[in-house]
């Protein structure tokens, strides 16, 4: 028995051990009972995962604060109790679907959560294999289900696993909808004896397979009814070697099937084809890594002779590429905001064709704050229309469906970490459809003898540069992070007061937008139009030399992180200018906003 520890953390014990009827996890708790660490048990047990817009995620072990079967029981009753108030003409009618990776727990994790839903007598549909993370928003809208779940981390570690949900509009949910979940399932803990007997969904009328005719739709509405025949043609014609690997996830089999569609040739990284929740091969299982992630695929590239690298990260919702320089023989990584920045001038150009009527007044794109500001310089002078959201696709998501509410047409939508939403159909990011449509864009490109840098070249030429620079400072004292961005809005200690400017003024700030207060000084009123969440910090500068930088807190981890990116005119071609106003703007914010020396502040390199 435990000693040393008071009557909640004990009531938790005995709650645990009474409840929990898997025998790995129990037998995890019990052996830090024997070893009374009270500590771990605190850690483990006095508090747990919270359900927010992204579901859950979080380590796979023992406790409330983990990923584990009794947390995904307690999950999926609370987030069934919520669905038969909210949703249940379209439970009653079409039940939910659920997919999920090759991660550790994953099938059964969605196996519980079917138990959970088929056991109340709602019909489920459940991916009979893996399957990639964009199929189930595709499919929440396909079948008109009440809501859409996938067991996945994404690119997480290998010890982690998720939760993720989207709503019944086929995008990820966002407040309040998070919060009336998690209060529900604070309401059902307690685990019903039905909710652990999987056995049930064994010849279960109420339980379907959707897997042949989600993966045959997509390939038809995603693919087939938006890639144009000629760029099919031309994928065959050009014959473009393109490596390709996913990362140990579940993007291969149906990226497969669609470049053959496509007329595209990819050449697997063998090692890094299948799904292998061990991630055997890469430290970190996610392209944005760089070339830490994709040695192997660098490798099979020079063996094979392909000027070409697509990656998808495990779930294939985000896509990355790497092309070998045929000047100089180095690989370039392309950053998001450059694939942002192709994909919006193909992207634009193949609706052109498509649609020749069609008035780019009614069009829009779509990124999020913290990404390149390309598409509103591109918006600015070819005609179409540029929203920004909050950071995360479930803003973008939503937005695609505001303005399509409104009889408006969405072309395209990223954000700077390597997320693209090239069909409105599916309203998130998709690295599947992503890669297809990129295939047809290198065909292109490297038909007109350029390759993919000469291509972002030409734009920057065209529309001006903008070049980044992102990075971050830890700092693990929400005491010290408050005082931080307090001081930037009371700024020589004049209340509600921001900077002018940096470098005593010789960069002047000409807008401040802070989402943190709700305050914008370009609008109305000074009121911002984007939403509001005093629970983090974030603040946007405009500087009068074409800086846009956003100061913000992250929500997972104890950061204070900086989005900058200068926006150059088309007639300042010397790259070396920009780059050194770049550096020295950046490099003032970040020593008289954040004062790292004075507040203890580590920044990344370290």
């Amino acid at each position: 028995m435990v000693s040393n520890c008071d009557a909640q953390l004990k009531s938790k014990i005995d709650e645990w051990l009474d409840w929990d009827k898997n025998e790995e996890t129990r037998a995890k708790l019990q052996k830090l009972v024997d070893e009374n660490n009270v500590e771990a048990l605190q850690k483990k047990l006095l508090s747990r995962l919270s359900f927010g817009t992204a579901g859950l995620r979080g380590l796979m072990d023992v406790g409330y604060s983990c990923m584990n079967d009794l947390v995904i029981i307690q999950t999926a009753q609370g987030f069934l109790k919520f669905l038969e108030v909210a949703r249940r003409e379209l439970l009653d009618e079409n039940g939910i679907i659920i997919g999920y990776d090759g991660r550790y727990n994953s099938k059964r994790w969605a196996e519980i959560t079917a138990t959970v839903f088929v056991q109340a007598g709602f019909p489920v549909k459940l991916f009979g294999d893996v399957c990639p993370t964009p199929l189930i928003p595709f499919a929440v809208r396909r079948y008109k289900c009440a809501s859409g779940v996938v067991v996945t981390a994404s690119h997480n570690p290998k010890d982690d696993n998720g939760y993720k949900v989207y709503d019944s509009n086929g995008a990820q949910i966002i407040g309040p909808v998070d919060k009336e979940i998690q209060k529900s399932i604070l309401q059902n803990l307690k685990p019903l004896a039905s909710s652990w007997d999987t056995h049930v969904l064994k010849d279960n009328k109420l339980l379907t397979d959707p897997q042949q005719d989600v993966e045959e739709a997509y390939r038809k509405l995603i693919i087939e009814d938006e890639i144009l025949a000629e760029h099919r043609a031309l994928n065959k014609q050009t014959g473009l070697k393109i490596v390709y690997t996913a990362m140990h996830g579940v993007g291969y089999k149906i990226t497969q099937v669609i470049f053959d569609f496509i007329g595209a040739t990819i050449t697997p990284v063998p090692e890094q084809r299948d799904p292998h929740p061990d991630f055997p091969t890469v430290k970190f299982p996610n392209p944005e890594e760089g070339k830490s992630s994709l040695d192997l695929a660098i490798r099979t590239a020079e063996a094979n002779k392909s000027p070409l690298i697509f990656a998808h990260d495990p779930d294939a919702d985000r896509f990355a590429v790497a092309e070998k320089n045929s000047r100089t023989g180095e690989w370039k990584i392309f950053s998001g905001n450059e694939l942002g920045a192709i994909f919006g001038y193909w992207l634009l150009y193949c609706f052109q064709k498509k649609y020749p009527e069609e008035k780019l007044s009614n069009t829009f794109m779509i990124s999020s704050t913290v990404s390149s500001m390309i598409l509103k310089t591109m918006a600015k002078a070819e005609g179409f229309n540029f929203v920004d959201t909050l950071t995360g696709f479930k803003w973008i998501g939503n937005k695609v469906l505001d303005l399509e509410a409104t009889g408006k047409k969405v072309i395209f939508g990223f954000e700077e970490a390597i997320g693209f939403m090239c069909d409105p159909k599916i309203v998130d990011k998709d690295g599947i459809s992503a890669s297809a449509h990129f295939a047809c864009c290198a065909s292109y490109i490297y038909s007109k003898g350029q390759q993919i840098v000469d291509k972002l070249e030409e734009i920057y030429s065209k529309y001006g540069y903008h070049k980044s620079l992102n990075s971050y400072y830890f700092c693990d004292n929400p005491a010290i992070i408050r005082r931080i961005f307090e001081r930037i809005r009371n700024w020589d200690g004049c209340k509600d007061t921001y900077p002018g400017g940096v470098l005593h003024n010789r960069y002047k700030i000409i807008s401040i937008r802070d989402l943190t207060t709700g305050y914008d000084n370009t609008q109305p009123g000074n009121r911002a139009i984007l939403p509001v969440s005093c629970s983090a910090q974030m603040i946007t500068f405009v500087f009068d030399n074409g800086l846009h930088c956003t100061l913000r807190t992250s929500g997972t981890e104890p950061k204070i992180k900086y989005y900058t990116e200068l926006c150059s005119s088309p007639d300042v071609t010397d790259q070396s200018v920009i780059e050194k106003t770049l550096r020295e703007t950046v490099t003032a914010i970040c020593e008289e906003f954040l004062e790292p020396a004075k507040n203890s502040l580590i920044p990344q390199s370290d």
